[in-house]
């Protein structure tokens, strides 16, 4: 099922150009030289499939050994004989090949249905074959057009022996070479066919042989397709363009119009370009006896619409598509039937080199960043041996996603946990990820770029305010790529200008945001213009490009054809992404047929159904539901709701993943569905095995390498995949930091006092370190001398990592901490010997930095951290020998509290400690200390010293001023000083602590216990 739009036409030129009129003309004679060709084609074919098996057999003979071969026949001379004997069998060869290339070519020309099946390896054979069974049938009624002529045979054989992906490379519009000189290439061999199709057509119109092809039924699963129609009838595939700018905006039978090649219809009429050809195409109704007098007229009828423009469409697209080529720079494309296409480059300045070497991570300034081939973020493997995940390595915005996400559900489960033990006082300590969940963290954590995230989403966000400052709607956009740092928005039709600091790109449909001018926008509170873009894949070269397509604004379904794991590949990724991304608010994300084990990664956005009939069912409502919506808001479409004056209705994407393909009625309903989605803001990502499908705007596929390819919109791109390993790796990070899991940080076997840290260290007078570090509060190192100045800050750094990650750290994700924009392999492994160094050894000669069996860097029990000292103190103290000996347990209480000296490195230095953002230690050590100070606070309520109890919350709250849990505990021990006056005191410090929120419902029930009258005393007090 095919869609139509709205686009406004001109009215049609009464007087049709030439080459449509619709009075019959006669057919063409056939003449002497016809004949001619005919006798000589049976003479070469009579000669190739007999006289050559004739003449083998009668001087030759058999060439193949009589019996089975002995080891002894290899040991034998090779003589003249065994010499003829082995071409003999290679000629044999060619002719079964030729002979099966005959056979095919007869058929194909007698039905005159299809384009002929392509013999394996065939190549030049089939095309001659082809040639010769075209002149020989070409004195009777099946041949008329079948082939171009022997005089094309040597310019058709070398343009139908190119591989897809080279031939698409240097002749297809749009299509991405990795250069700007493969562009030019590409556009000068766009203008030479330009030049030869108008050429055609202008010889054509000259004979007077007007052809018109009827679109088909779909049979089966097999949907025709312009592509497949100039493949069949042209020769070429890529020349579905001629077909289209011939038909384009034309009234149709049914009343429609073609406005999108993508999208055609069936017992719609297509005018053909004059040198067509093919037993399906139809010259005039009035002497086609096997067509219907319906259909004659409708020919007739169509044959009378079109203009002068359309008439040359071949010459006028060519000279537009050249003239495209010498403004753009070599990004020429046809508009109307490509919608996406690699942006131009923005000049280096003048200081920079001519080449500038890949970034490490997307986003980043190349100038900043190592040679690709020697960066960290790139290379498959580390010193030690082993690898990452390149999968999540290679996808920076998938990676800060979920790593994004990851940290938000470990601080819910901390917090979670936390509040669920009020009597119990546990310390909260996250599992350690182990095996496949710890090298796909590891690759979120080297892999990810959240800088680029966040720049991404500060620019549409402040592209979505200033639009609506000036009164502007926002445009359609297709597709973003991201490029050497910059932000490339490819709109869907020319919006005029942009404002600043956007530029226009190479043409009116491209908006530029250059990285610097990204750098300096803030946040602005305004919904997020384009939650619907999503990564699909990079195309390579001296700077990579990441394209990001809008699901939501395409016309209608993109179809995702290819073997099923590459697929659902694909699609995991798509669905991770869109779940875990951070330039969007909210959306709706449903996974049909796949990804029911992805809902973890965000249960409020994912949603799983189990087959088409539930998704048909849920989106026939929801699509009646949102253009009721649209029309009472008196909006056009989502977009225009989500700036303007009504940017507070946030029109919320709708993104469907159908994995499998949907068959018969289901496929066309889903069809029609999508027909309208773009408007509503829903988009349909349909996977399909056979690569046609009803409705389907844009048609990709996904290969066994990797490629994504998309050859109607000029796409191969390297895909963007997530495989099943690594989903299920990182589904098991979620599940596994979700408390309601029971694998979480307080899972059933942990007990009712809680589990106990990942690493413990002798509190006792014997237990002295070799090495101590205080990080909460002033960063502080004992037992180490200084380094050097230059690298004191880099070993510090690296070292409050390793502290923080005891159970050790891949080598990786320490360089993509200590260097964000990338560092090459040699410098990362130098700093780690120096770290080795600084560190020394202990006194039985063992290193305090070492490799663990993975290969990641772990630091020696005798190197600890008051972060260690605090977990262990507190276990103990309610674990340990504390447990069961109060004073034990006062005392190592009080110790821990008396470490809190103030925040995490309060005093680290601007710009460094980004990977902080990662940890969840912001959020773990007010909890530990909250857990101390209520600990200490019950030890010395036991004796009735309130003070003391006082004392220690005041302590606690110092480092977790907004715990809840202290808040009421603080007005526990307050009331039990008898003193209501203070407890009036203590409950105004705390409203003002709490703001505009103001207290919590539990606290205020205990106020309400505790002071009945609180709230006019509270007024008073303050």
């Amino acid at each position: 099922m095919a869609r139509t739009t709205s686009r406004s036409t001109s009215p049609p030129d009464p007087q049709p150009p030439r080459n449509r009129t619709p009075q019959p003309l006669p057919r063409r004679g056939r003449t002497a030289g016809d004949f001619v060709k005919a006798f000589l084609a049976f003479v070469a074919l009579a000669v190739l499939l007999v006289g050559v098996p004739g003449a083998l057999v009668m001087f030759v003979g058999w060439p193949l050994p009589s019996g089975a071969p002995s080891l002894s026949w290899l040991q034998q001379e090779i003589t003249v004989s065994t010499f003829i004997n082995v071409l003999t069998v290679v000629v044999w060869f060619a002719w079964a090949q030729f002979t099966a290339c005959v056979l095919v070519e007869i058929k194909a020309a007698l039905s005159g249905v299809g384009i002929p099946s392509r013999v394996p390896g065939a190549g030049g054979s089939q095309m001659l074959a082809r040639q010769l069974v075209a002149a020989l049938l070409l004195v009777g009624a099946t041949a008329a057009g079948f082939a171009p002529g022997l005089s094309q045979f040597g310019q058709s054989l070398e343009g139908n022996q190119k591989p897809a992906s080279a031939a698409s490379a240097q002749q297809t519009p749009g299509l991405f070479a990795p250069g700007q000189q493969a562009a030019a290439s590409a556009a000068d061999a766009l203008a030479a066919q330009a030049e030869q199709a108008a050429a055609h057509a202008e010889g054509g119109a000259k004979e007077g042989d007007t052809k018109y092809y009827r679109i088909q039924p779909p049979e089966g699963r097999h949907h025709d397709s312009l592509w497949e129609i100039a493949e069949r009838h042209l020769g070429d595939g890529r020349r579905y363009k001629e077909i289209y700018q011939l038909n384009k905006d034309r009234e149709q039978p049914d009343g429609s119009k073609l406005s999108e090649a993508s999208l055609i219809r069936p017992g719609w009429i297509m005018e053909m370009p004059a040198d067509a050809h093919g037993g399906e195409l139809v010259e005039m109704p009035d002497e086609a006896p096997k067509v219907s007098k319906d259909v004659k007229e409708q020919i007739s009828d169509y044959s009378k619409t079109g203009d002068q423009r359309q008439g040359g469409g071949q010459e006028q697209g060519g000279g537009q598509e050249q003239g495209g080529r010498e403004q753009g720079g070599g990004s020429s494309v046809d508009r109307d039937t490509a919608h996406i296409v690699l942006p131009e480059q923005r000049p280096s300045a003048p200081e920079k080199p001519a080449m500038p070497q890949a970034p490490a991570t997307p986003g980043t300034p190349a100038a900043e960043a190592p040679d690709a081939s020697e960066a960290t973020g790139g290379s498959t493997s580390d010193g030690s041996g082993f690898g990452l995940p390149e999968a999540l390595l290679g996808a920076p915005l998938l990676a800060a996603g979920l790593l994004g996400a990851l940290g938000r559900r470990r601080r819910h489960a901390l917090w979670q946990s936390a509040m669920s033990a009020v009597g119990g006082h546990r310390g909260m300590h996250p599992r350690t990820p182990t095996g496949d969940a710890a090298d796909a963290q590891d690759a979120l954590l080297v892999g990810a770029d959240p800088e680029g995230v966040r720049l991404l989403d500060l620019s549409l966000r402040g592209l979505a305010a200033s639009l609506a400052e000036e009164n502007r709607e926002l445009p359609t956009v297709y597709a973003a790529w991201l490029t050497n740092g910059d932000l490339h928005l490819q709109l869907a039709q020319p919006a005029g200008r942009p404002p600043a600091p956007w530029q226009l790109g190479q043409d009116q449909t491209f908006w530029v945001l250059a990285r610097t001018d990204a750098e300096r926008y803030e946040d602005v509170d305004t919904a997020a213009p384009y939650p619907g873009l999503v990564s699909l894949g990079t195309l390579g070269g001296p700077e990579e490009s990441r394209l990001l397509l809008n699901l939501e604004s395409v016309p209608g379904i993109v179809s995702l054809s290819g073997a099923e794991s590459d697929r659902a590949a694909v699609f995991a990724s798509v669905a991770a992404e869109l779940a875990t991304n951070g330039w969007s608010d909210r959306m709706t994300i449903t996974v049909v047929g796949f990804g029911q084990d992805l809902t973890p990664l965000a249960p409020n956005r994912l949603r799983h159904l189990e087959d088409v009939e539930a998704l048909l069912e849920t989106m026939e409502a929801e699509t009646r539901q949102r253009r009721g919506a649209l029309g009472a808001a008196g909006h056009d479409s989502v977009l225009t709701g989500r700036t303007g004056p009504a940017r507070h209705t946030r029109w919320a994407p709708h993104l469907v993943l159908l994995a499998a393909e949907p068959t018969g009625e289901d496929a066309v309903k889903l069809a029609e569905l999508a027909a309208d989605a773009a408007r509503l803001g829903i988009g349909y990502l349909v996977g399909t095995e056979s690569g046609d499908l009803p409705g389907a705007a844009w048609e990709m596929e996904i290969t066994r390498a990797g490629k994504l390819l998309a050859p109607l919109l000029g796409l191969e791109l390297q895909a963007q995949t997530l495989p099943e390993a690594q989903q299920r790796a990182i589904v098991r990070l979620f599940t596994e930091a979700d408390p309601e899991s029971g694998s979480g940080p307080t899972g059933p076997d942990d007990g009712p006092t809680g589990a106990a840290p990942p690493f413990l260290v002798d509190v006792t007078e014997q237990g002295r370190p070799a090495v101590y570090a205080r990080l909460v509060g002033t960063y502080e190192i004992i037992g180490l001398d200084t380094p050097d100045g230059e690298r004191s800050a880099l070993m510090h750094e690296a070292l409050a990592l390793l502290l923080m990650h005891r159970e050790g750290v891949h080598p990786r994700v320490l360089a993509s901490a200590l260097w964000p924009r990338g560092v090459t392999d040699d410098v990362r492994d130098a700093l780690v010997e120096r770290l080795r160094e600084w560190l020394g050894t202990d006194p039985d000669g063992s290193p305090r930095l070492r490799a663990d069996g993975n290969g990641r860097l772990t630091l020696a029990k005798s190197v600890v951290s008051d972060l260690d000292v605090l977990r262990s103190l507190y276990h103990e103290a309610t674990q340990g020998r504390g447990a069961g000996n109060r004073a034990v347990r006062g005392r190592m209480l009080t110790d821990a509290l008396v470490l809190v000296r103030g925040p995490l490195l309060a005093d680290r230095p601007q710009g460094r400690y980004a990977w902080l953002t990662h940890e969840i230690i912001d959020a773990q050590l007010p909890l530990l200390v909250a857990d101390i100070g209520l600990a200490l606070c019950e030890f010395h309520l036991e004796k009735g010293r309130a003070q003391k109890a006082i004392e220690a919350l005041n302590a606690a709250l110092g480092s977790a001023p907004r715990d809840e849990r202290l808040w009421n505990e603080l007005l526990r021990a307050t009331a039990a000083t008898q003193d209501p006056a203070r407890l009036r005191q203590v409950a105004a410090d705390l409203l003002a602590r709490s703001g505009a929120r103001g207290l919590p419902p539990r606290t205020e029930a205990l106020l309400d216990e505790l002071l009945p009258a609180w709230r006019s005393g509270v007024t008073a007090a303050g």
